[in-house]
């Protein structure tokens, strides 16, 4: 058996545990092409409890490399409505500890503990990236501008980031 048809093995494996799994509640995954086991489609429906996020849904695509699960996959969020937040490029792309390969952080910000490991799996990437709707973070943000905003708010300067982050959640459910 081939390397790529093992690592198609284990993902088709893992897809099947997320989707019956009754633990990861707020979450649809499914392949985006029946013919390819390494892009999925990913929905979070963010519950109402979550202060800024509460009732969006955001579609993002999880991608695997062929030397998976030695190296992590990717996550972006698609178009229309990727969240306006700290953790998310303007282009979509997630920026976690987790997903960041396993090597020694060139800016020493991060601890190697805290980067991919083998024993991640797509639901323990899942279940960090729900918590990150929860928890928001502006240290070192991938969005600038969110980050600046959310600062702001904390501060009690203005309410911009809110706004912004209702903009994104209106989007992610198709109204304007």
């Amino acid at each position: 058996m081939s390397t790529v048809t093992g690592v198609a093995a284990l993902l088709s494996r893992q897809l099947r545990e997320i989707q019956k799994s009754k633990d990861l509640s707020g979450v649809s995954c499914g392949l985006i092409s029946d013919a390819n086991m390494f892009e999925w489609e990913i929905m979070l429906m963010i519950s109402d409890d979550c202060k800024y996020y509460g009732g969006g849904n955001f579609r993002a695509r999880l991608s695997f490399p062929p030397d998976y699960p030695l190296m992590p996959p990717s996550l972006t969020f698609q178009s229309p409505g990727i969240p306006f937040h700290p953790n998310v490029y303007p282009d979509g792309r997630l920026c976690i500890s987790i997903l960041h390969p396993p090597e020694e952080d060139q800016y020493g910000y991060e601890k190697a503990s805290e980067r991919w490991s083998p024993v991640q799996t797509p639901e323990t990437i899942l279940v960090s990236v729900l918590s990150l709707f929860h928890d928001l973070s502006d240290e070192s943000p991938a969005n600038v501008e969110a980050g600046k905003l959310l600062r702001e708010e904390r501060e009690g300067k203005h309410k911009e980031f809110r706004r912004a982050v209702r903009k994104s959640v209106r989007e992610s459910l198709g109204e304007d």
